[in-house]
């Protein structure tokens, strides 16, 4: 039965050749012998024959071969040196057997020699007596080591190496190897014995380049080496161990007791010998340390491992990419410092998901703030974000992907964000623009990680920035610039009238919200601002990915429209003309894009696209400008964008009707204020308003206040239950729409006011004798002739409303009468006396409305009502009215939302 043995040390032959690995002691030396088969070549340590050498602490004795050990003369090449004997020459060792006698040496050990080599060392020491040298001086030299962090600073050591070595080169001794870039290293350098630095210790870990760690069997549980860690060692001992070389050293680590550096060999650079056979890695941040012109052929070593799939590269696989590795687009948007939308070339944008976001490569910007979670802004977010834009916005950019992954953009959420590198023009990498500026820096990867092909340009371009004091760099605080945001309506509304008196003035859009609504940043008067196109609308576009404020719905050719802004005008340097501002706080003026013969009104390019309409209003009040009109008839008779569909028809001018009636004047008693110049009136002692107010208090007090089922139609005349702050009482009504909840909205047809019903308890049927057909309603629709205001939804609308209250409400007042236009009797009011101005003429001379349309309109409505001197004196008062209300900037004219007016 066989047992298991342990594995022998290895035998070494009587005779043979083998390499020095190491020197352990002045008597001992490990040799180094031939692998076989790719295996480790066997190692033994080798003491020198019938000598003994002083100890070094800390050594101990273990498995050992004795013999004698010959190398070549270096005086004489013809000849060999027995290393024992030239040892005790020198004092370094001694003979174990002192005195010149032999002690009776047997024949066998005659014939090996033995004899002559007793009498070969007794002669070596006699002669190193004699001359005092080695262990037999006066005064043997005992070295005293330094080690690093304990009696001296790393830090100084490398000061010192700088000042005092020539070409900043410290002479040491590779004393051990811990890995392939890790090494205790001894100063033997006669240029550092002035500053107390000879015999320091120290560990040195090589400049660009990270080998496995081997692992430490002592460690309980002990802890394994790391793939090719072994094979880095032995590579790396087998050619440094125990040399005395050069190293420059580059700085130290982050603790201050390790040194980084490059070991200079006289066959070249360790460090690229270590990554061409796949040793090791290019360490990311000592390589940062190294000059950039020693960087590329580590660069070139690693690579050349990479394909080769040598040593630790032997899974690698070049990055795979879901896309072209290159390709030329337009930059629609910068969405950070280094993050970008692109739409390549030859897609059409006709969808988000056509534009591509892309990272630069290798390269970190300032990171921008969250206002929700409280998070300020890094140092230069802004500033690197700004400078992006500058470079990239519009233009015309080449990108080259190097690499891809996966990017956290929520909880649990991912997405695969490719980076790259992009140029532009002349500039070959933008990412290095940014960083030369010290606006960004480089990205510390993994040493595993991929990285930009242009990285090596990227870290040299920030060690200038840093040499600079440039941007971030500089060591002078950063003061954040402080923005004022006028998206507040107060404080639009109190700013206006400063942009506006600014004229033409340059904004870059910070936002598109629609194709015609933006945010905008002015940087002569450094604010925000929201602004819109005057007397264009563009269609509602879809709501943004996760948006859950937008309650409207998405119109046709919404998303065109914003796309096109996106494309043409997001972020771009545009020029703003503000003519006046919102109830909301929203700027509104024009927009222009593009300079020199390039310069173009964007409103016209939105209507002439039909991807945006001239609002009806505008229309409506002649306020318009021609050219919008006239590009908008192409645009219908071309059927482009949102004209193509039938939706449009709702914006189409509507034409008014005119009806002459005899002229008149009455006394009228306001019933119902619509806006600043729509009205209801009754006739002051009309027979008719008597009549149907009494009998619908006997139909109150017939019937009850409790309703009745009724036949609910748009356009029928039903009696409806309203109280006018003493009762409940039933009036005539027109249903005007059916509302939900079974409601609907009525017209109180004797009053003019509108009020939402329940059909179940605040209706009932009329009884026929009050149709009317018998009796007419007794408040009539009107409205101030030759007037125009706003609506109630901008503040002049509300304004003028007020006024027109203020001075008409609750009174008996004069009116004449000179026609119907749609329905409406068009009139001419006086608070007493018919000479005196008119409330029409007040209105318009206060600022509260302004004369209707352009002068074909009034020729028209002139025309109509059978060229009335009354209507040509009111024409001719208004006009003189308005013109004391533009020169006092008085109501809507205090932010200039001045008409245009065709004179033509």
């Amino acid at each position: 039965m066989s047992h298991p043995t342990a594995t022998p040390p290895p035998v070494l032959p009587n005779r043979g050749t083998a390499k020095v690995k190491s020197v352990l002691s002045g008597d001992t030396v490990v040799l180094l012998g031939r692998g076989a088969d790719g295996k480790r070549p066997p190692e033994v340590t080798f003491t020198f024959e019938r000598v003994t050498a002083p100890r070094k602490q800390g050594a101990t004795a273990g498995d050992r071969v004795y013999g004698l050990l010959f190398m070549p003369d270096p005086a004489d090449k013809s000849s060999t040196w027995n290393l024992s004997v030239e040892s005790v020459r020198r004092g370094f060792c001694t003979p174990k057997v002192l005195g010149g006698e032999s002690n009776g040496s047997s024949p066998e050990e005659d014939d090996n020699g033995v004899e002559d080599y007793e009498q070969a060392l007794q002669g070596a020491y006699k002669e190193a007596v004699a001359e005092r040298v080695g262990v037999h001086a006066a005064a043997p030299l005992v070295r005293k080591i330094l080690n690093a962090g304990d009696d001296f600073s790393a830090m100084t050591l490398y000061e010192k190496s700088k000042r005092l070595c020539t070409n900043s080169s410290v002479t040491c001794v590779i004393e051990y190897v811990f890995d392939g870039s890790r090494y205790r290293c001894i100063v033997t350098d006669p240029e550092l014995e002035s500053a107390g630095l000879m015999y320091a210790s120290f560990t040195l870990i090589l400049a660009g380049v990270a080998c496995p760690r081997v692992g430490n069997p002592r460690l309980n549980p002990p802890t394994p080496s790391e793939p090719f860690a072994v094979e880095a060692r032995d590579f790396v001992e087998l050619r440094l161990l125990q040399r005395e070389l050069k190293v420059t050293l580059n700085g130290t680590d982050k603790s201050g007791v390790c040194l980084v550096g490059t070991v200079h060999h006289p066959r070249g650079n360790i460090g690229a010998e270590v990554l061409k056979n796949g040793l090791g890695r290019i360490s990311d941040w000592t390589i940062r340390m190294m000059s950039p012109g020693d960087v590329p052929p580590l660069r070139i070593a690693e690579n050349t491992a990479k394909r080769s799939n040598l040593g630790v590269f032997v899974n690698y696989t070049p990055p795979t990419l879901t896309g072209a590795s290159e390709f030329i687009g337009t930059v629609v948007e910068v969405i950070s410092g280094d993050t970008l939308m692109i739409l390549p070339n030859g897609e059409v944008y006709d969808s988000e998901s056509k534009l591509k976001k892309v990272s630069l490569a290798s390269v970190r910007a300032p990171r921008a703030g969250n206002e929700k979670t409280g998070k300020e802004d890094e140092p230069y977010a802004t500033e690197c974000k700004d400078r992006l834009r500058v470079l990239t916005v519009g233009k015309t950019a080449k990108v080259n992907i190097h690499y891809e992954k996966e990017i956290p953009i929520g909880q649990n959420k991912t997405e695969k964000r490719q980076f790259g590198t992009i140029s532009v023009g002349k500039r070959a990498d933008i990412g290095e623009v940014l960083i030369t500026e010290g606006l960004a820096t480089t990205q510390r990867h993994r040493d595993d990680d991929e990285k930009s092909s242009r990285y090596d340009e990227l870290v040299a371009a920030e060690s200038i920035a840093k040499a600079s004091n440039k941007g971030m760099h500089s060591s002078s605080e950063y003061k954040p610039k402080t923005v004022n945001d006028l998206s507040d309506p107060k404080k639009a509304k109190t700013y206006a009238s400063t942009l506006q008196r600014a004229g033409m003035t340059k904004a870059v859009v910070d936002y598109c919200f629609n194709g015609s609504r933006f945010k905008l940043f002015v940087p002569s008067e450094n604010c925000y601002i929201m602004f819109a196109l005057s007397n264009i609308r563009c269609p509602q576009p879809s709501p943004n990915q996760g948006s859950k404020n937008q309650t409207k719905a998405a119109e046709p050719f919404g998303d065109n429209s914003k796309r096109h802004s996106r494309l043409n005008v997001m972020q771009r340097t545009v020029e703003i003309n503000c003519t006046g501002v919102t109830m909301g706080g929203v700027m509104t003026g024009d927009l222009y894009v593009g300079t020199g013969a390039q310069r173009r009104d964007y409103s016209i390019e939105l209507v002439a696209s039909g991807l945006a309409s001239v609002d009806q209003r505008k229309i409506d009040y002649g306020e318009a400008p021609k050219v919008l009109v006239e590009t908008q008839t192409a645009a219908q008779n071309n059927k482009l964008g949102i004209w193509s569909i039938e939706q449009v028809k709702k914006n189409e001018p509507k034409i008014k009707t005119y009806e002459k009636a005899e002229e008149r004047t009455v006394d009228i008693q306001i019933s119902e204020i619509c806006n600043g110049n729509t009205f209801f009136f009754r006739v002051v002692g009309d027979e008719s308003a008597q009549v149907i107010d009494n009998s619908m208090k006997i139909f109150t007090e017939q019937n009850g206040t409790d309703g009745a089922p009724c036949d609910i139609k748009v356009g029928k005349i039903v009696a409806a239950l309203f109280n006018d702050g003493s009762s409940n009482s039933w009036y005539r009504a027109k249903i005007l729409e059916k509302l939900a909840s079974g409601k609907v909205k009525v017209l109180f047809i004797d009053h003019g006011n509108v009020a939402a019903v329940k059909t179940a308890s605040q209706c009932r049927p009329l009884d026929v004798a009050l149709g009317i057909e018998n009796i007419p309603a007794a408040a009539k629709e009107a409205q101030l002739a030759m007037t125009k205001v706003r609506d109630l939804s901008d503040d002049d609308g509300i304004e003028a409303a007020r006024y027109f209250q203020r001075t008409a409400w609750g009174k008996d007042i004069k009116a004449r009468l000179h026609g119907e236009s749609d329905g409406k009797v068009l009139v001419t009011l006086y608070e007493s006396d018919v000479e005196a101005p008119s409330i029409n003429e007040n209105m318009v001379a206060e600022g509260f409305a302004i004369i209707m349309g352009k002068k074909y309109e009034i020729f028209e409505v002139l025309d109509r009502m059978g060229n009335s001197d009354s209507l040509a004196k009111l024409v001719k008062d208004i006009k003189a009215a308005q013109e004391k209300a533009k020169s006092g900037r008085k109501g809507m004219w205090v932010y200039g939302e001045i008409a245009e007016e065709d004179e033509d």
